[in-house]
């Protein structure tokens, strides 16, 4: 399906939830984007469940989001069970607007919910020549290191920053082997999941995404990955305001209560502390990595965000390939 008219199908959906137009535009481009840059596990694999807790009143489709400025640099956001992406939109734009001014901007949000891929707001960033940091807690999906229960999300960690090139760097990871998002499309469209990802309930290796899903993902690097998972789970829900220790709700299964996810955006000038000379020593720093003598059958050393930019590039001339199930999905949702 072409863009254009994919956006047109997706803000129609949006607005006939209730979202104003405005807000059904930047739901309908954060999905879209999910697509073209290779990442259908946040993409329209998720609509229906947006439109199913927008349903089930848990996302509110009005919200009266509340902007409390703390300084110049800082702001807390109230988003008021906003759709994540409306709050994250806020906040990312608040968070560069804040960086403009004195340097840094550091904008926290809570009561929200998904908002989709890290990676897309640290682009927004990146655009305007700034850094970013972005973390954002999920509902249990890891269990901390030592314990029988899951209770960390997968928790991505995400970090952009301009290069002196047309390609930005941008690190977008969660903090489990495999993200929450792909063992959901694998569930959905009946696939396996890679081995070494996941657990099944009864803590056996597991393929099968339906036995994953009710059961452990694995963290990256053992340990460090749960210490990591927990950072994530601090920031971006202890310091937040949000729900945090296991308390975010599944947004496909738990529709007990709204999700209250807590996020947080770090964005500063690229040349706080060495000026203009940032694009020159940024430039010198891929330099020398790429020069590194390559592992047989590597071409290139790639920086973080090189193949999804290439995806992205190579996408734009395409169609967007819609999985036959959820074009179904999408046709009962315009009705």
């Amino acid at each position: 399906m072409k863009t254009n008219k994919l956006k047109n199908i997706l803000q129609k959906i949006f607005i006939s939830h209730r979202l104003t137009k405005k807000h059904s535009s930047i739901c309908a481009n954060a999905l879209i984007n999910a697509e073209l840059v290779g990442a259908p596990s946040h993409g329209l694999s998720r609509l229906k469940m947006y439109c199913d807790r927008i349903n089930a009143k848990l996302i509110n489709p009005r919200p009266k989001i509340k902007i409390k400025k703390i300084s110049q640099s800082i702001t807390h956001i109230n988003a008021d069970n906003s759709i994540g992406f409306i709050a994250a939109d806020l906040a990312i734009k608040t968070a560069i607007n804040n960086a403009k001014k004195t340097g840094i901007g550091l904008v926290a949000v809570k009561n929200s919910g998904h908002y989709g891929l890290s990676g897309y707001y640290a682009e927004q960033a990146v655009k305007k020549k700034l850094i970013s940091i972005i973390f954002t807690n999920a509902p249990p999906a890891i269990a901390p290191h030592g314990a029988l229960k899951t209770l960390f999300g997968t928790n991505p960690i995400c970090f952009g920053t301009p290069t002196a090139s047309k390609i930005p760097f941008i690190l977008d990871t969660s903090v489990s082997m495999i993200n929450r998002g792909k063992i959901r499309v694998a569930a959905k469209l009946g696939n396996k999941i890679p081995e070494g990802v996941a657990l099944d309930k009864y803590g056996k290796p597991t393929t099968d995404a339906k036995k994953a899903l009710e059961g452990v993902q694995l963290p990256i690097a053992g340990f460090r990955g749960s210490g990591l998972a927990w950072m994530v789970d601090i920031l971006s829900g202890v310091f937040t305001g949000g729900n945090h220790a296991g308390r975010v709700k599944d947004p496909f299964n738990d529709f007990s209560a709204p999700q209250n996810i807590g996020h947080l955006f770090i964005v500063m000038k690229q040349g706080l502390f060495v000026g203009s000379s940032y694009n020159k020593r940024i430039k010198e720093n891929i330099k020398i990595i790429k020069k590194l003598p390559k592992k047989k059958g590597i071409k290139e050393i790639l920086y973080p965000g090189q193949n999804k930019y290439s995806r992205y590039k190579k996408n734009l001339k395409k169609e967007i390939e819609i999985p036959e199930k959820i074009l179904l999905e999408m046709n009962s949702l315009l009705k």
